[in-house]
C-alpha cells in the first residue's frame, strides 16, 4: 500500500473531517431508517482510470467507525478496469452508508486528477521531460491533488507561495527588473530555488545572467522553444507552460526542456465514475 507523509496524514484527517461535518451535520436522518447490522459493499469502478484516494476513503470509514474494514484489490497509482471491484467494505450498515458519498466523492475526485496526469505523463515517454502540476488546484484540495499527480506519473512543482521563488510578470514590474527581482529572492532566501517567468529571449538571456535556477517560458512556440534551449545551453533549467495539450505536449518535450506545467491537471476535473453496492 503506498504510504503516506505524516503532515500528509494530519491533512487528510481535517479534510475528512470537513466533508463529514458538511455531509452528515448534526445526523444522516436516511441511514438512520436501517437496521444496524454487518453487512458487505463494494466500491466499483464505472470505467478505466487511475486509482487514487485509498487513504480518504479508509479515513472517512474510520472516524465513523473505527470497526470498519476496508479490503483494497489495488493501490492507489494502479490501473483498474471497467467493471472491477477495487475495494470491499465490511462493517455495520448505517455508517458505512453515511460515509458513502464523501468516499466515493474523494474516490471519484483524486482518481480524476491521477487518470488525467498519466494521460499526460505517458506522452513523455522517451523523453528526459518531466511533467509537472500548478497551483491551480481545487481550493481546500491542493495536498490531495498534488498527491493524485504523482500517483499518475507526474511530479509536483512548488505547493505553495512559500516553498520556492516563481517570479512572474507582475513581480517584474514591481520590482523593476529580473535582475532586482532574482537579486532580492537570492538575498532573502538563498536556500529556496528562484525560478523566473520570461516572455522573450532577451529575457531568458538576463535571468541566466543573473543566475536564476529555472527559466519558465510562457507561451513559446516551438521555433521559440529550441531557441530558449540553444541559449540557455544546460546553464539553467527551463520550463514550458501555457497552451499544452495532449496533442501537442509531445513536440514541445522533443525540444530538449526539462520540464512542462500544465494547470489541467487539477484545474479541469473529470470525477471518475464509481458506485457502492451492498453485497
Amino acid at each position: 500500500m503506498n504510504t503516506v507523509s505524516t503532515s500528509l496524514s494530519t491533512y487528510i484527517r481535517e479534510a475528512v473531517c470537513i466533508a463529514l461535518k458538511e455531509d452528515i451535520g448534526d445526523g444522516d436522518v436516511t441511514a438512520q431508517l436501517c437496521e444496524s447490522k454487518p453487512v458487505h459493499a463494494s466500491i466499483i469502478s464505472r470505467e478505466a482510470a487511475i486509482l487514487c484516494g485509498r487513504h480518504w476513503v479508509d479515513e472517512t470509514f474510520r472516524q465513523l467507525d473505527a470497526s470498519i474494514k476496508t479490503h483494497w484489490s489495488c493501490n492507489d497509482g494502479d490501473q483498474i478496469e471497467n467493471g472491477q471491484t477495487v475495494c470491499v467494505i465490511s462493517g455495520n450498515a448505517p455508517e458505512i452508508l453515511s460515509g458513502e458519498r464523501t468516499a466515493l466523492n474523494f474516490l471519484q475526485s483524486l482518481s480524476g486528477t491521477a487518470t488525467i496526469a498519466n494521460q499526460y505523463a505517458s506522452k513523455l515517454d522517451g523523453t528526459s521531460t518531466q511533467l509537472l502540476d500548478t497551483r491551480k488546484t481545487i481550493p481546500g484540495l491542493r495536498q490531495a491533488q498534488k498527491y493524485a499527480v504523482t500517483c499518475g506519473g507526474g511530479k509536483n512543482h512548488r505547493m505553495g507561495l512559500f516553498d520556492a521563488y516563481l517570479i512572474k510578470e507582475n513581480h517584474i514590474s514591481a520590482c523593476g527588473s529580473i535582475s532586482n527581482a532574482i537579486a532580492k529572492a537570492q538575498s532573502q532566501h538563498p536556500e529556496l530555488k528562484v525560478e523566473v517567468e520570461v516572455e522573450t529571449i532577451a529575457q531568458l538571456d538576463e535571468a541566466i545572467s543573473c543566475g536564476a535556477d529555472i527559466a519558465l517560458l510562457d507561451n513559446f512556440d516551438l521555433d521559440d522553444v529550441s531557441r530558449a534551449v540553444k541559449n540557455a545551453d544546460g546553464k539553467i533549467k527551463l520550463e514550458v507552460s501555457g497552451g499544452i495539450t495532449l496533442e501537442n505536449i509531445q513536440n514541445f518535450a522533443q525540444r530538449g526542456i526539462d520540464y512542462i506545467s500544465v494547470g489541467a491537471l487539477t484545474k479541469h476535473l473529470k470525477a471518475i465514475d464509481f458506485s457502492m453496492l451492498f453485497e
